[in-house]
């Protein structure tokens, strides 16, 4: 591995592969802000900080996208249209709304190439999923997967997105009374509370 991954001391806030990915970016709409992902290299970074990947699987992964700058152009277009059609589908489906059939269209092409690559596999401790193939789309097939187990098996009322301002992070919220409403409170909550206790101060200065 060549250096030290730039997202390791990222957090991952959304609670779920799906919404992890498609907070690559803080704001989608109307424009993007505090993105992640520059280039292909950034998806493997990002796959690895995820736990989608293997340093083992990842390596492979940086020589051929280093080898074909093209391809790995390619599939990284392809990536960003896939996160672009995951947010869009949970936002739409966490708020009740309509999802568009195009976005829809993204993510079932994407599950169909994954597709081809699922294995049942087995280990010690039994069988499970896994993947097989070293293709550099690799990096977005726990990404299709993900989404379309949890947008037909998963609690949509569930998702929710950060309050923050310039934040369009999603949540799978897990509160017993559905009360989240941060990304995270290290993030965005510590800055709102900042801003409150702001206000406060003001207010009690103007006043006195």
């Amino acid at each position: 591995m060549d250096g030290q991954n730039p997202f390791a001391e990222k957090e991952l806030a959304g609670g779920h592969l799906a919404l992890d990915f498609a907070n690559t970016v803080g704001q989608h709409e109307p424009e993007y802000l505090s993105e992640w992902l520059a280039g292909y290299e950034d998806l493997v970074w990002w796959a690895l900080r995820a736990g989608v990947l293997t340093e083992a699987q990842a390596q492979p992964l940086f020589a051929a996208a280093r080898a074909d700058a093209g391809d790995a152009e390619r599939v990284f277009a392809r990536a960003i249209a896939l996160r672009e059609a995951i947010f869009r589908i949970f936002d739409a489906a966490g708020s009740g709304t309509a999802v568009a059939d195009a976005d829809l269209a993204v993510l079932n092409a994407e599950l169909a190439a994954a597709g081809a690559h699922l294995r049942v596999t087995q280990a010690d401790e039994g069988f499970g999923w896994g993947w097989e193939g070293d293709g550099l789309d690799r990096v977005l097939w726990p990404a299709a997967r993900a989404a379309a187990e949890l947008l037909t098996q998963g609690d949509l009322s569930r998702i929710g997105q950060c309050s923050g301002e310039s934040c369009q992070w999603l949540y799978l919220d897990t509160s017993r009374n559905h009360s989240r409403r941060w990304c995270s409170m290290s993030d965005c909550g510590n800055r709102a509370k900042a801003r409150r206790h702001y206000h406060r101060t003001r207010a009690t200065t103007d006043s006195g």
